[in-house]
């Protein structure tokens, strides 16, 4: 294993300790699990990376959203899960090759920065942070929404701010309460997704004890007009509803870089991708598909996941849910701000945010870099409450694109960092893209064509034009600071 130390002065620039990148004490640097108040602490457990990378793939637009795609596609909605999830598994296997051998607190976007120019680096670097401190918004109001029902006597803002307050609370204390935190959110997660997939496939099949459904197979998955209902060509629609589901699969290399052995963790998270996305994904849709016909009212009205479990005859299948999605919430809004706490201290290191947020407590938490994410998260809440058609509809317009563009640059900065890695240090390279280049290339026609047919759906198009705006406007940024940089010669 690479010792942390080594790896922090591996993935600084060679810039000199004056320069704000170049990883000295002052800044951070790529301090991974530095023990002294300048750099991140190792401090998430292997049993916390393995539930981060369990969970993480597990959103609340799982729960929430699955209804509408189902209603969209039909059964065929299956395919369009396999293909997104084929997209992510690969993407997450570029990731992996290049984490596994450089493990960096700024994960894609140092790679990015290191393999593509300073602009890359900084463009998705932002533009990631910008994306997750809007969904703060987005799950602070969606577990609000929640728990107002519950105590109505606390305003739905109210409950906004304690949620937001606590986790804020609970990230600045150290990166092990974060990844403690996570580990049982992401638990309660996987215990549900997996208890409804067995529980339900026994159900279909007849042999669940006390089951309200008949069970009949696999008949559903044709009974309604057939496997493509809305046509083959509804596949494509569903891909567009359901890709955004799974953002949040690349959390867990930003979090090995603060975790014992950052190698091993991206290695096994990496490899473990496929099972994920297949049981937690495409088996529980499965399961919902198979147990209602996919035209059944009760699947928009109620939720796919309640209406599945109210055909068996669980008691209170919705207040059940309830629970699970809360908790679905949660966690993607405590790594929300992790995620983007993290984001923001690399991009400090680097030069390419304020100074402050690359400095740590002693505990090794980037406490300005939290701040500064959540003061935003705070901010885009109130938009949320105060000028929901307008500003806080261009703030979700205009970040709803950023994964795609995520992974595509992820996709172009391994085209390049895997003959940096063969030069530089080839026995590190423990995780390997298949078939590459060929594969990666397949990978971006794809990502490339979501985007380009994103355009071709009127519920898409704006979302795409807004982050494409937004996008275009942090490059531009980007280009001007590096032209106005000065440029640093060599003393005669």
């Amino acid at each position: 294993m690479t010792s942390q130390s080594s790896l922090a002065k591996e993935d600084s620039r060679p810039n000199g300790p004056g320069d704000p990148q170049s990883g000295g004490a002052g800044t951070g640097g790529d301090g991974l699990g530095s023990n002294d108040s300048d750099g991140l602490k190792a401090g998430l457990k292997n049993r916390h990376l393995s539930m981060i990378a369990i969970g993480g793939v597990i959103g609340a637009g799982l729960f929430v959203g699955s209804g509408s795609g189902i209603a969209a596609a039909g059964p065929a909605i299956l395919i369009s899960y396999a293909l997104v999830g084929t997209m992510v598994v690969l993407v997450m296997r570029m990731l992996g090759e290049m984490a596994a051998a450089r493990p960096a607190s700024g994960s894609f976007s140092t790679y990015a920065d290191q393999a593509l120019g300073r602009w890359a680096g900084f463009s998705i670097g932002w533009l990631y942070w910008f994306f997750w401190v809007v969904v703060l918004a987005v799950e602070a109001t969606a577990g609000a929404v929640i728990l107002n029902g519950w105590i109505p006597a606390v305003p739905q803002w109210g409950w906004a701010l304690i949620v937001m307050v606590v986790l804020t609370a609970t990230n600045l204390v150290s990166v092990g309460s974060y990844g403690e935190f996570e580990f049982w959110f992401a638990g309660i997660k996987v215990v549900a997704i997996g208890a409804f997939v067995v529980v339900g496939l026994l159900a279909v099949f007849g042999v669940l004890p006390g089951s309200d459904n008949p069970g009949d197979g696999l008949a559903h998955l044709t009974d309604a007009g057939g496997f493509f209902p809305k046509g083959a060509g509804a596949i494509l629609t569903g891909v567009l509803m359901v890709v955004f589901s799974f953002m949040g699969s690349e959390i867990v290399t930003l979090a090995a870089g603060e975790s014992e052995d950052p190698q091993k963790a991206v290695t096994k998270a990496t490899n473990s991708v496929i099972w994920r996305i297949g049981v937690f994904y495409l088996g529980s849709i499965f399961v919902v598909l198979t147990l209602l016909p996919w035209n059944d009212k009760s699947i928009t009205e109620d939720g796919s996941y309640v209406a599945a479990l109210n055909s068996i005859g669980i008691p209170h299948a919705g207040q059940v849910m309830n629970v699970i999605v809360l908790t679905a919430v949660l966690s993607c809004l405590n790594s929300g701000l992790y995620t983007a706490s993290r984001m923001a201290f690399s991009l400090g290191q680097r030069g390419d945010a304020p100074k402050a947020f690359a400095r740590t407590t002693s505990r090794g938490v980037p406490q300005t870099a939290i701040l500064g994410s959540v003061v935003f998260g705070f901010l885009a809440v109130w938009f949320n409450y105060q000028w929901k058609d307008t500003v806080f509809d261009f703030l979700l317009n205009s970040s709803g694109a950023v994964a795609l563009f995520v992974w595509l640059m992820i996709c172009f900065t391994q085209l390049r960092m895997r003959g940096m890695i063969l030069r530089e240090s080839p026995e590190k390279l423990v995780v390997k893209m298949w078939l590459f280049p060929y594969l990666t290339w397949a990978t971006i026609a794809m990502i490339s064509f979501v985007l380009c047919y994103m355009l071709t759906d009127a519920a898409n198009r704006k979302q795409l034009l807004l982050s494409l705006l937004v996008a275009a406007i942090v490059v531009a940024i980007s280009l001007v600071r590096e032209k106005m940089r000065p440029r640093v010669t060599d003393a005669p």
